[in-house]
């Protein structure tokens, strides 16, 4: 069996090891534009904020690494073309300029995504960065260190992380996003409002509710205009989104309208013998029981591992996902797992939820802090479909167990009976996780 696999970021990687794993024989071939493989990029704002010991350890794997395991790497070697049909793919030496064309039993395609940039005149300043790979890391490092003002566009999860790690090392932060709070799409107002006056209390101006419409250089570093001012900084650095880098596969395999490809529980696309993973597919997202498109590294690398498992025969189904994520701001833990309330609208779920605020732990102790918790299920059948958590104590493991609630289709009623151990040190007699499903109950049953 001779596999080709395009791309190798978390979902390529996990394919060709696994299966290389199951299958010692065949013959795997990774082909990577870049000249690394594996690197986390969740990691660059904490760099950027010097908390990374090491940058080698960004990087759970090398070529090298894999080569051992005998996978075939073709490091800055760039897919040009491919016929799936045909399994028949174009590929450059991006060092040598030799091309040439290959013929595989199966094609694996993990080409991940790539960072959303408008066409919004002055975007392709020097001035403006990404913040997606490596080399957008390399460049960032170099250029935070020696400015003072710096814009950041976008207000999820990689805006709102940068804007934090470079105010708390004196910068002067700007951050704009085109809704009317931070993290809107991540947490429910009640949770994105305490994050807001965070930022605020550490110098963060927000420019909230305001889509930029353009890029101007100036003497000293780039003015930002959008419809309702402008802002100047030294840089602007982008962090807008994701979207599925697949063009070249367009109009050969069924696709979602924004270019994901679509894999049935098996990771089998629509044209035989070609699988897709992590960024490029679509997931199967178990709040809404539909196919939709997650970019997270937790379902690359399930993704990833089950082409592995099924690359010979449908063997292992996925089981989806819950979108289970978290981040630190300003040494507030959030952890969220699948809808609130707001996004289940957006998704037609009719939904509803609580939050309750409670100290983790009995009062007696020298020490506690509170936690506040929120739950969001489906009106009718009482299916649990999100919570989220936020506190200065780590509650991300609260987010895992109601993912694993949500994924097996558990009620709010089942939840807040659930058995869930109680010793002074590490929780109340009544677990917060308990007492959110409790009070959900009691609201659905008014």
């Amino acid at each position: 069996m001779k596999v080709a696999v395009i791309g190798s970021t978390h979902a390529g990687v996990f394919a060709a090891k696994q299966i290389k794993a199951d299958h010692p024989d065949a013959e795997v071939h990774v082909f990577e534009k870049n000249q690394t493989v594996s690197f986390l990029s969740c990691g660059i704002a904490l760099w950027i904020g010097d908390n990374v010991s090491s940058t080698d350890k960004m990087f759970y794997e090398t070529p090298d690494s894999m080569a051992k395991q005998g996978i075939s790497m073709h490091m800055q070697t760039l897919v040009e073309a491919a016929d799936l049909e045909a399994k028949t793919l174009n590929i450059k030496d991006l060092v040598s300029g030799a091309q040439s064309e290959e013929t595989f039993d199966k094609i694996v395609i993990t080409t991940g995504s790539r960072a959303i940039k408008p066409r919004i005149p002055g975007i392709d300043s020097d001035k403006v960065f990404d913040s997606k790979t490596w080399d957008n890391a390399n460049a960032l490092k170099e250029v935070t260190e020696k400015v003072k003002r710096i814009i950041v566009i976008g207000a999820g999860y990689i805006g709102a992380e940068l804007a934090e790690q470079l105010s708390v090392n004196d910068k002067e932060v700007t951050l704009i996003d085109g809704l009317d709070r931070v993290l809107s799409n991540n947490t429910a107002p009640e949770f994105s409002s305490v994050f807001q006056k965070a930022y605020e209390d550490h110098g963060v101006k927000l420019a909230l509710g305001q889509m930029v419409s353009g890029f101007e250089d100036t003497a000293d570093g780039i003015k930002v205009t959008t419809d309702k001012g402008t802002y100047e900084a030294d840089i602007a650095i982008l962090g807008i989104g994701f979207l599925p880098n697949t063009a070249m596969f367009r109009d050969q395999v069924d696709m979602l309208p924004n270019g994901a490809i679509k894999v049935n529980k098996f990771m089998e696309t629509s044209v035989k013998d070609v699988f897709a993973a992590g960024d490029s597919a679509t997931v199967f997202y178990n709040p809404t029981q539909k196919d939709d498109y997650i970019p997270l590294a937790t379902n690359a690398v399930r993704q990833g591992i089950l082409v592995g498992k099924n690359i010979a025969e449908p063997t292992m189904a996925y089981q989806g996902t819950q979108a289970t994520s978290a981040v630190e701001l300003y040494e507030m833990a959030y952890a969220s797992t699948g809808l609130t309330v707001q996004s289940a609208a957006r998704k037609g779920v009719e939904a509803d939820s609580v939050t309750i605020s409670e100290d983790y732990r009995p009062d007696f102790m020298l020490s506690t802090t509170p936690v506040k918790a929120s739950l969001t299920w489906e009106k009718g059948t009482r299916r649990i479909v999100g919570a989220a958590f936020l506190s200065k104590h780590d509650i991300s493991q609260a987010a895992n167990v109601v993912s694993l609630a949500i994924e097996n289709g558990m009620t709010i009623d089942q939840l807040s009976m659930t058995d869930f151990f109680f010793q002074p040190n590490f929780g109340q007699p009544v677990n917060y996780v308990s007492s959110v499903a409790m009070a959900a109950v009691a609201k659905a049953n008014k």
